[in-house]
């Protein structure tokens, strides 16, 4: 399985590797048995509707279907790319351009999936021969389900080490998602390797616009952004 390559917006690239074929295969499995399990509960349950005219029944049985319908649309979009059976497996959906995938994007692979699973399951056969395992749903979406599990040590995370007394200054850092700031961390690393204070300075700009920061207490574009950095760390370390 070849690795996969992110090239961000800030020309930054960033390696992960793909899910396989068969990790996504069991995670939909699990999914689908949760959804299985949901169905027959409602079955169980059914017999309160008996006395209801056709129509109604219809109507019922419509709107408590939503949860299957739209389970891995709602699961994705509020699980920042997981279901349940993408957690447990530990894979996640990304987008290959380096922004964070929205709310279309899910929307996109969930249409997909009449194609991918419910016609003779093209999506696996596709993800067999394409060597970022994408589905069709994938392809449309500019997305990509990656592996979690790797080994990576504190450089190559969005980890930061801190002190027992650290006192974070922006609270409001709240706001980045994990794929912000792991892009934020990589595109410092590579400024302060090149002393690329220019980059170092957009990057400044960019992040006071985005958590909405009115007074900078740092001295330094570097300054500031290594706090920004450490404060995401502690607002973040028991989520």
């Amino acid at each position: 399985m070849s690795e996969l390559q992110i090239n961000t917006t800030q020309n930054v690239k960033i390696k992960f590797n793909p899910a396989g074929a068969g990790e996504r295969l069991l995670a939909f499995i699990l999914d689908t048995a949760i959804k299985i399990g949901y169905l027959l509960f409602l079955n169980l349950s059914f017999g309160a509707f008996d006395n209801m005219d056709q129509w109604s029944q219809i109507a019922i049985n419509t709107v408590l279907s939503f949860p299957v319908m739209f389970y891995s649309l709602v699961q994705e979009s509020f699980l920042q790319g997981q279901t349940i059976g993408k957690r447990i497996l530990k894979i996640r959906v990304v987008k290959i351009d380096g922004y964070q995938a929205a709310f279309s994007d899910y929307a996109v692979r969930w249409f997909f999936r009449v194609v991918d699973v419910y016609i003779f399951g093209l999506g696996f056969f596709v993800m067999l021969f394409n060597n970022k395992t994408q589905r069709l749903g994938d392809i449309a979406a500019g997305t990509a389900v990656i592996g979690l599990k790797d080994s990576v040590n504190m450089g190559h995370t969005i980890l930061e080490n801190l002190n027992e007394n650290y006192k974070p200054s922006y609270p409001n850092v709240i706001k980045l998602s994990d794929n912000d700031a792991r892009i934020i961390k990589d595109t410092f690393i590579a400024a302060k390797a090149s002393n690329d204070y220019v980059t170092m300075k957009k990057l400044k700009n960019k992040l006071v616009e985005v958590v909405g920061i009115k007074e900078i207490k740092q001295q330094t574009d570097r300054e500031f952004i290594d706090v920004i950095m450490k404060d995401y760390n502690y607002y973040t370390q028991d989520m």
